[in-house]
């Protein structure tokens, strides 16, 4: 059964939403590495990016998250009131000379590092679809 949230345009909010999603996916037998690591920095850089950038952090506003999690996939979809963005064009290589530097783009390049895709599209607000397989302890996609 999926998991829906509905969240206000409030970082405080996002510890939370990842706790529950960890949980979530501590029941499907996933990784320790995904647990520790990949999960919750590509669930964070989502929620913080709606929050941010799509919503502006207008309290108005709010965050909508939908989770389905079985034994070998995860799918978070993080959906904000934004206008969207062109998902290839805002993921920068933050390892090159001429970003070295700066301070946005990191998100979306380390989502799409840490998870299996990356999707962005539009629904009734902006969504980001992030999606990543269960593997087994020997690193086989389950």
């Amino acid at each position: 059964m999926p998991l829906e949230l509905e969240i206000p345009s409030d970082v405080g909010c996002i510890e939370a939403v990842v706790a529950q999603v960890l949980r979530a996916c501590e029941a499907a037998a996933f990784s320790g590495n995904h647990l520790a690591f990949h999960i919750p920095v590509a669930l964070t850089e989502a929620l913080s990016n709606a929050i941010l950038r799509g919503n502006r952090e207008d309290r108005g506003k709010s965050v909508r998250v939908r989770v389905v999690v079985d034994a070998h996939l995860l799918v978070v979809e993080v959906e904000d009131d934004g206008l969207g963005f062109d998902l290839d064009a805002c993921t920068l290589d933050p390892t090159t000379a001429d970003n070295l530097d700066r301070e946005d783009g990191r998100g979306l390049f380390l989502m799409r590092r840490l998870m299996d895709r990356v999707e962005q599209f539009r629904a009734r607000g902006n969504v980001v679809r992030l999606t990543l397989r269960r593997r087994s302890s020997d690193g086989r996609a389950a």
